[in-house]
């Protein structure tokens, strides 16, 4: 068993104020809807559990489910790490959105995520796992990023 980590890190300048941006960042039915893969996410209080479509990994097939504690700052911040009492799930990530508002108006949106996955494959395939992962983070963030758009109204 081995983990293997991808990360991403944007920002854009949504025409939308904080309070519309805010409002769909922090709509766990949305989220899920606009976002690929993800097939739903429960909220518990401050945990949302999200849970992914099957995804391919050189040769195996993950669904992922993990529990994120979400740490809310109204129309400024949204933090999330994985439950610590989680150990269990073999899929985290931790990261923030930072909302500020932007000189020439609108919202600047910020974020910064990181996924980490044991699988079991060994360290050496280490590579060959975060290029596909880092692609599937990469396609989930732009399409993602293209529906929060028409969403807003800004697509």
């Amino acid at each position: 068993m081995a983990t293997f980590r991808a990360r991403n890190s944007s920002s854009a300048v949504l025409r939308s104020s904080r309070s519309e941006v805010w409002a769909a960042l922090t709509d766990a039915d949305l989220i899920a809807k606009i976002t690929p893969y993800v097939t739903s996410i429960t909220v518990d209080g401050d945990r949302w559990v999200w849970r992914l479509a099957t995804i391919p990994v050189l040769g195996l097939s993950v669904a992922p489910a993990f529990t994120e504690v979400m740490e809310l700052h109204p129309e400024e911040r949204i933090e999330f790490t994985h439950d610590p009492a989680r150990s269990d799930e073999m899929t985290s990530v931790n990261g923030t959105y930072v909302l500020s508002d932007h000189a020439g108006g609108g919202t600047e949106v910020g974020i910064d995520l990181e996924i980490a996955c044991s699988l079991p494959l060994p360290g050496l395939a280490r590579p060959a796992v975060e290029r596909v992962m880092a692609g599937v983070v990469k396609h989930m963030g732009a399409v993602f990023s293209r529906n929060l758009l028409k969403h807003l109204g800004e697509a």
